[in-house]
């Protein structure tokens, strides 16, 4: 009943999908205060993901790197619901970390939560503690970009494979949650270091994804006011 329960939720959180999209690509925009897709900041995230994309392409893949950020995550994340970590094991062929207790975002935290970002926010926080505005925003934006398409190219490719985590969760429910959760996630990392203000993040996420969730309503109710006049016709001629 739970595996059904979560297989609905996750049908249910598809369009959330394209709206969580549509967030990312304006808070892109607006993170610069330009609104332009050309701003130094907007080339220099893209920049960064570019960038791992051509090491990803070109040289060998730092397998041992993502399994390290792979299990601290786990552990991390067991901290923040009060699990004990211990024994972190890393290897090329993979890793393992034990934890007292595990739900499912410790579970899939690893597939959503980028860690390496997350170490490169913090370091963009100390440093604005100090030094107002942060210094080299653009330089900031490319390493976010950088390690965000580390995290998002080594994610795609552990998710073609089995992976006992997902299975476990239920593949529709796991995939669309850690969708959402990574766009949610790389909207908060770039509020925390841009111009963009969490205020202004939370009217541009619930613009775009209440937007498709009414139009994705509109769209069944039409369907079902076809279907009821066709029905009613239906039932008028064979009457």
């Amino acid at each position: 009943m739970a595996n059904f329960a979560r297989l609905l939720l996750g049908i249910a959180m598809l369009p959330a999908c394209w709206g969580f999209s549509r967030s990312l690509v304006d808070a892109v925009l607006f993170a610069s205060g330009t609104e332009s897709a050309f701003s130094v900041e907007a080339m220099s995230l893209l920049g960064g993901i570019a960038a791992f994309a051509l090491c990803w392409s070109t040289i060998s893949h730092p397998i041992r790197t993502y399994v390290f950020g792979h299990e601290l995550t786990h552990a991390l994340w067991g901290l923040v619901f009060g699990a004990m970590p211990s024994n972190i094991k890393v290897g090329a062929a993979g890793g393992s970390v034990q934890l007292t207790k595990t739900n499912f975002l410790i579970t899939l935290a690893p597939y959503f939560f980028p860690f390496y970002t997350f170490v490169v926010i913090i370091a963009a926080l100390v440093t604005y503690a100090f030094l107002r505005p942060l210094p080299f925003l653009p330089l900031w934006m490319f390493l976010i970009g950088f390690t965000w398409a580390f995290h998002v190219l080594f994610t795609l490719q552990t998710l073609t494979r089995r992976q006992p985590d997902v299975k476990l969760y239920g593949r529709v429910f796991s995939w669309t949650f850690i969708f959402i959760a990574n766009i949610a996630l790389m909207l908060v990392f770039l509020a925390s270091v841009t111009p963009l203000e969490f205020a202004q993040l939370w009217r541009i996420a619930a613009l775009r994804v209440g937007g498709v969730y009414w139009s994705v309503a509109i769209f069944i109710w039409k369907g079902i006011c076809i279907l009821t006049s066709w029905g009613c016709r239906f039932f008028t001629r064979t009457a």
